[in-house]
């Protein structure tokens, strides 16, 4: 990877300070200095009038919902089209500036090897295999007629498995084994019903307490965490109590709920972009308008749950949520923050915040020496225009640990 040194741009470094025109240095895939000039072999990049930040992280992804989805799960797509779908949307998350996901339930591992290797272009990915769902569940999305036992046959084996089922606490433990087993480096359970659901309601609860618990135990014994999709209060409370880390959506949370969260030191990772689409159109996801009814209202009860997390004093990450095939525009989800709070806190929460949350706080999300050289220069300053960071065209290069793999110049 050589050395690299960048001069002239405006960083926003990730931790919330107001942006500095500095020198960075990159050498061997690490940032080893900021501020001076030095000479010496490798290249130099003039980046005068552009701005940087570090490399975006989307702490809620579905790579593997790439293609519509009531089609993917009918077998009225071929695998070959998933896969395509699937390699695209990683590389167009690369191309909008996010240099690291966490995806959330669809992908096998082979997905994340691949982009690993180097044999797709994609973000660095963490994920947890698939989702744990409560039989009868969130995350369910075969045909009413057909029986729980068949759903695994809508999987493909190293490449897209969205969902396992539980009927109780020991099918969990082994569904949950069996994800690791697979190459997941987290576990997400559904707590809750959904928004995009075929069987349930967002006021259902799923898991107990003693559930939970059981896929807590099985992470802590691997050094790793539980996040939960969960919508309303009774669920949360229910993920907290059991140990769990993380809550994706979080969208009718009080202020009760909300301080129990900050006590215990779980996060929450709003998702909104994927409400703005479904509202514009559900069925570019492959839904019915069934889809948009459920959202109604969600925005503005997530917005309030957002302003009662901070309140409490929660760590409050970013994600998108996005499914179907429209996932070019992954930063519409920093936009759409930045309406609700500043556009320095929206950039933070996607770089700093969802590096500590996802485990990565020693490598990534901040530009500082030692850390890994993951950052984005941007045509015009995101900050003072929002908008730039759901454009994809707005980030002229972006380097992933010291190497350029987008470069617009």
């Amino acid at each position: 990877m050589g050395r690299l040194q960048v001069v002239g741009a405006m960083v926003a470094d990730g931790s919330g300070h107001d942006p500095v025109k500095v020198g960075v240095t990159v050498e061997d895939g690490r940032i080893s200095r900021l501020g001076g000039s030095s000479t010496g072999p490798g290249e130099r990049l003039d980046a005068e009038g552009l701005t940087m930040t570090p490399g975006l992280i989307d702490a809620h992804v579905h790579l593997g919902l790439s293609s519509p989805i009531e089609p993917q799960f009918s077998f009225r797509i071929s695998a070959a089209e998933i896969a395509a779908d699937i390699f695209a949307t990683a590389g167009a998350a690369l191309d909008g500036g996010f240099t690291t996901v966490r995806d959330t339930g669809g992908i096998d591992g082979g997905v994340v090897t691949t982009i690993a290797k180097g044999k797709v272009r994609g973000p660095r990915v963490l994920s947890c295999g698939p989702v744990q769902c409560q039989i009868g569940g969130h995350g369910y999305y075969g045909a009413e007629w057909e029986p729980t036992e068949l759903w695994s046959n809508h999987h493909i084996p190293g490449l897209s498995a969205l969902s396992m089922m539980s009927g109780n606490a020991d099918e969990l433990r082994g569904n949950v084994r069996e994800a690791f087993r697979r190459g997941a480096t987290f576990l997400k359970l559904c707590v809750t019903g959904g928004v995009v659901s075929a069987h349930d309601h967002l006021t259902d609860t799923q898991f107990t307490v003693e559930e939970i618990a059981v896929a807590v135990q099985e992470a802590a014994a691997r050094g790793t965490y539980v996040t939960v999709h969960a919508h309303n209060n009774q669920g949360i409370r229910n993920a907290v109590e059991a140990g769990a880390r993380c809550v994706e959506h979080g969208t009718d949370l009080d202020e009760a709920t909300a301080t129990l969260m900050a006590t215990h030191g779980v996060a929450l990772v709003p998702t909104f972009a994927v409400v703005e689409r479904l509202l514009h159109d559900p069925a570019e996801a492959g839904l019915g308008e069934s889809a948009r009814e459920r959202v109604l209202g969600v925005r503005e009860r997530m917005a309030g749950a957002l302003a009662v997390a901070k309140e409490a004093g929660v760590r409050v990450g970013l994600g998108s949520d996005l499914i179907g095939p429209a996932q070019d525009r992954r930063g519409e989800e920093l936009t759409l923050r930045a309406e609700l709070e500043t556009s320095m806190e929206a950039l933070v929460a996607a770089t700093k915040t969802n590096a500590e949350i996802l485990g990565l706080a020693d490598e990534v999300g901040v530009i500082a020496p030692g850390m890994r050289a993951d950052f984005v220069l941007w045509n015009g300053d995101p900050l003072e225009d929002p908008k730039l960071f759901a454009d994809p065209a707005a980030a002229v290069l972006v380097v992933q640990a010291g190497r350029i793999v987008k470069d617009l110049r």
